[in-house]
């Protein structure tokens, strides 16, 4: 069988998959996995590019032995980009979303543009960091005056690998520079940015090719020259969604890693005045879907927590805390995950302890403490976003589907379903790199037809656990 590889590029990690697709059959094998993490300089906070691109080759060239391989496709993270000037070369290390320049720069925006205005364009949630208050934030910078092309950063690997430049729709919708209803660049929305369109490389659509190979990525990989680089939901949550086993429409879904992104799934955008009030945004999926979502800040508040532990010199074994957070009685304290002080790295579990102390809760005093606040705060964040967007959407829900990597967390899990009172489906775990290769596959002619096939299958192929929530 033929082989497609997703490179899947999260905020905290990096991996390349090979996916064999056939008749009842859906099948991932991880070649390489690599850590992403930002790196601070005397500028502010970065992307180690260049690293993260050496690291998709090495996994491209770990294929060899994988099958006859087809095509490759790149998701990642939305918002960030990089810069090239008028040959291609790349002006500097991406800046991360996490960096505090944007700091400020929202309400500036607004001052020339209401957000209601731009939120009707665009139909974007407002966060400090999408990449039109990027962009206002380095107007001015030599870097952004000798620009000549903006790429999102899975669009910047793609054009590595094949020469190619382009945008992908689906990351595209993040940016709160297209529009919403066109499915164009806004020229309003450029303005608020500061930018003209010419910075802005051509939009391409899930399953579009960009084309083989370039020469030295393939000696430099060992793969064939007929190998093809494919667009895909490049923004790694419209591939998470696009591999949500669902049937039917009743549902809503949490993809959750880093960031957890709760919403449902919908035929056009909800761009009401309570819906830009109640911060959901409406970004691109796959076939011509609409993400209506939220952020949630997600497992980075864990992670985070995990890191400083380890920083300190006292790492810390999850499954064991997981296993003592879940015998703890429920009640205690949870709170706000969206606080902007859990954004930046950091001291997490003091910051977590402050905000206990601020709301008049009592501190965590344990490992286990800390951890169980931090899940309990998820799942009423969870919970809070599956309600308000069914609420403003219409749209009935009666299953929650958690994909992603917290579907390995059977505690959050568990908490999810007692906090919505409805059914939680864990699963699948590798939900983007699933949306990843089938988007590939489909292109191929491996897979005849739209959503619905592909998660007919998913559902045949893939570990989906149930949790039912708590009785009373």
């Amino acid at each position: 069988m033929t082989v497609h590889l997703a490179v899947d590029l999260g905020a905290s990690s990096g991996r390349v998959v090979a996916g064999r697709v056939g008749p009842s059959r859906l099948e991932l094998r991880e070649l390489h996995r690599f850590a992403n993490e930002p790196v601070q300089l005397p500028d502010g906070l970065h992307w180690d590019i260049l690293r993260l691109y050496r690291e998709v080759l090495h996994g491209l060239g770990a294929a060899g032995d994988a099958g006859e391989v087809a095509s490759v496709g790149v998701d990642g993270w939305g918002i960030d980009y990089g810069l090239l000037d008028g040959t291609g070369a790349l002006l500097g290390n991406p800046y991360s979303y996490r960096d505090d320049r944007t700091a400020g720069v929202a309400a500036k925006v607004h001052a020339e543009v209401p957000f209601e205005e731009l939120y009707a364009i665009t139909g974007v949630q407002l966060l400090p960091f999408n990449t039109i208050y990027q962009l206002a934030a380095a107007a001015g910078s030599p870097q952004l005056e000798a620009a000549r092309t903006l790429l999102l950063l899975p669009d910047l690997l793609g054009y590595w690998l094949t020469g190619r430049p382009g945008t992908e729709a689906t990351n595209a919708s993040t940016t709160a520079l297209l529009d919403v209803r066109t499915g164009d660049w806004s020229p309003r929305a450029l303005a608020a940015a500061g930018v003209g369109r010419d910075l802005l490389a051509p939009l391409r659509r899930p399953g579009d090719p960009l084309g083989p190979l370039r020469p030295e990525v393939a000696a430099e990989t060992g793969l064939p020259a007929s190998v093809v680089v494919t667009a895909v939901g490049s923004h790694d949550t419209a591939s998470a969604v696009a591999a949500v086993p669902a049937e039917g429409d009743r549902f809503a879904y949490v993809s959750c890693g880093t960031w957890g992104l709760v919403g449902v799934e919908l035929d056009r955008p909800v761009l009401t005045d309570a819906s830009r009030g109640a911060n959901f945004t409406n970004e691109g999926g796959l076939d011509g879907r609409v993400r209506y979502l939220r952020n949630v800040m997600g497992l980075w508040l864990l992670q985070e927590s995990l890191r400083s532990w380890e920083r300190a010199g006292e790492p810390a074994g999850l499954a064991e805390l997981l296993a003592t957070a879940a015998e703890l009685p429920a009640g205690g304290p949870v709170v706000d995950p969206d606080d902007p002080s859990f954004l930046p790295p950091g001291d997490m579990p003091s910051r977590v302890s402050e905000a206990c102390r601020r709301t008049g809760q009592p501190e965590p005093r344990t490992r286990p403490q800390l951890v169980r606040c931090i899940l309990d705060s998820l799942a009423a964040a969870f919970a809070r976003a599956v309600a308000d967007a069914a609420r403003l959407s219409g749209r009935q829900v009666e299953v929650v589907h958690l994909v992603g990597g917290g579907a390995r967390n059977r505690l959050l899990c568990q908490l999810t379903a007692d906090a919505c009172g409805l059914p939680v489906l864990a699963g699948p775990v590798e939900a983007t790199a699933l949306g990843n290769v089938l988007v590939q596959a489909r292109a191929a002619g491996r897979i005849d037809g739209g959503l619905e096939t592909m998660r007919a299958l998913l559902r045949d192929t893939q570990e989906i656990r149930r949790h039912q929530p708590a009785a009373g």
